[in-house]
């Protein structure tokens, strides 16, 4: 792939799938807000305390078949197939467990709500598994303009759905049909979308193949999906489903603008780097590239959330979630490394070395347990505070093999992040000051986040940051292709 084709095709999927996150996560933002402000914190723990079971019971299903798809260079529809069918088969079999396992699950966290909750919830893992291979279909093919189309459309639907329930008074059954209808609707415009459909065959040469690369991506799914959700399993069960409840609105907030540079990174550089394996001298430049340009977005937007968590939470969700502000403050801090973590461990993917990417996972375990060891007499913030220590210390792990393979270690990133971070400071100073006069609430987030963001961008255009101009040329981008439906624009990044 010549050099202009990759940077054409690198814009495309960043602009299409930032379309994509930011619409949908945007649209996610305002319903969650009315949500919150229509639900209790009790209604959110009780979700919050099924998300280690769903997600878990997710992974399973997948086995990490999708990004064998994206990996492997002879894709046949002898793969696809088998894969479909063993995800539809295996989806089956994990929501008769998790319907037989319900009353255990209630049991263990003593709250009987939770039976009936789990046996609807849990139908979201066959929904889902039917869009599994067709998402890996347009990924492959960075179709992101589809996808886009698919989760914006699903998200305001049932998120409206999902208010008018909440409205009239169903609570947290109000979030789990939620779940249920958008999960629907992304399969059924998947499969209008797709051309592709499985033919009757099941392979199991291709079986093999595909899990030997996908097996190590569950093993570490499911350990770092296991360890990211365990907060909510502690908290729920030594704290109360209130406490939690606060925790899983801080670390949604937190993850909306987190996750959402996490997946439009993880989305396009996944099928990106792998394209280019086998050239190791572009897949080192295009690697730094992009952790060069996820630094100068995630480290402003996450400290500037940070800055106006409280007035943020007391003006939209009201004084009842005030206790909720620490907790989203101490997660945006944390979440600052999660994209950047994902890069490093995404390019191990790439090049096929996903047991490395196992190791890494398995080496992260002992940290984590030692910090909840120490956390969990301190209460809820303390442990949060001890998922932002770890998170910090994660960043050098995943950047170990990363450093080794490419010379481009965690002292690399950092140094390469330092105008980044003085533009960073220099901005948080600024809002702070600003905000210590303003006693307004509404002043404090229509002024402050816009000179927030006003500041660091003058910072990085007077330091000459090249990530400036390539935000800027995206960000142009993106408003011709909704503004004014340009489709020529793309070569010009």
């Amino acid at each position: 792939m010549d050099s202009q084709s990759l940077k054409s095709k690198t814009a495309r999927g960043m602009v299409w799938n930032a379309i994509d996150k930011f619409a949908v996560q945007g649209s996610q933002f305002i319903i969650g807000i009315i949500l919150a402000r229509l639900l209790l914190p009790t209604d959110y723990g009780l979700i919050g305390m099924l998300a280690i079971f769903i997600a878990v019971s997710q992974l399973f299903v997948d086995s990490g078949f999708t990004k064998a798809l994206v990996q492997k260079k002879d894709k046949t529809d002898s793969d696809f197939s088998t894969v479909f069918y063993f995800n539809l088969g295996l989806s089956f079999i994990i929501y008769i467990i998790l319907f037989l396992t319900a009353p255990f699950i209630a049991g263990f966290y003593e709250v009987p709500e939770l039976v009936p909750l789990t046996r609807v919830l849990a139908i979201s893992i066959i929904i889902n598994a039917f869009t599994i291979v067709q998402n890996a279909k347009f990924t492959i093919e960075l179709d992101f303009k589809t996808m886009a189309k698919v989760n914006f459309v699903s998200v305001i639907i049932s998120g409206a759905i999902g208010v008018g329930l909440a409205y009239y008074g169903y609570g947290v059954w109000s979030l789990v049909y939620q779940t249920l209808i958008r999960g629907a609707i992304v399969t059924i415009m998947f499969w209008l979308f797709s051309k592709w459909r499985p033919s009757l065959i099941f392979s199991i040469l291709s079986f093999k193949q595909l899990f030997r690369f996908g097996s190590k991506l569950l093993g570490a799914g499911v350990i770092g999906t296991i360890f990211q959700n365990i907060y909510f399993i502690i908290i729920g069960k030594i704290f109360s489903a209130k406490e939690l409840g606060y925790y899983t609105r801080g670390f949604q907030f937190a993850e909306i603008t987190s996750g959402t540079v996490t997946s439009v990174i993880q989305n396009v550089s996944f099928p990106l780097l792998a394209s280019i394996q086998d050239d190791k001298i572009q897949l080192a430049a295009v690697y730094r590239r992009l952790i060069r340009l996820t630094t100068f977005i995630i480290f402003p937007a996450m400290i500037l959330f940070a800055l106006h968590a409280e007035p943020f939470v007391r003006f939209f969700l009201t004084e009842k979630w005030m206790p909720a502000v620490p907790l989203l403050q101490w997660l945006c801090f944390a979440r600052i490394f999660t994209p950047i973590s994902a890069l490093n461990m995404n390019i191990l993917n790439a090049i096929g070395r996903s047991d490395l990417y196992l190791k890494l996972d398995i080496s992260k375990i002992p940290l984590i347990l030692i910090a909840l060891f120490i956390t969990i007499p301190y209460g809820v913030k303390a442990v949060v505070i001890g998922h932002f220590v770890i998170s910090f210390i994660c960043f050098f792990i995943n950047a170990y093999y990363p450093g080794k393979l490419f010379g481009y270690g965690a002292l690399k990133q950092i140094r390469e992040m330092g105008r980044v971070i003085l533009c960073t400071i220099i901005m948080t100073v600024c809002v702070f000051v600003v905000m210590f006069v303003l006693n307004s609430d509404i002043l404090k987030i229509t002024i402050c986040a816009p000179l927030g963001v006003g500041v660091f961008l003058l910072m990085a255009y007077l330091l000459k940051m090249q990530e400036f101009t390539e935000v800027r040329k995206m960000a142009k981008l993106v408003f011709n292709k909704i503004i004014r439906n340009d489709n020529k624009g793309i070569d010009k990044i």
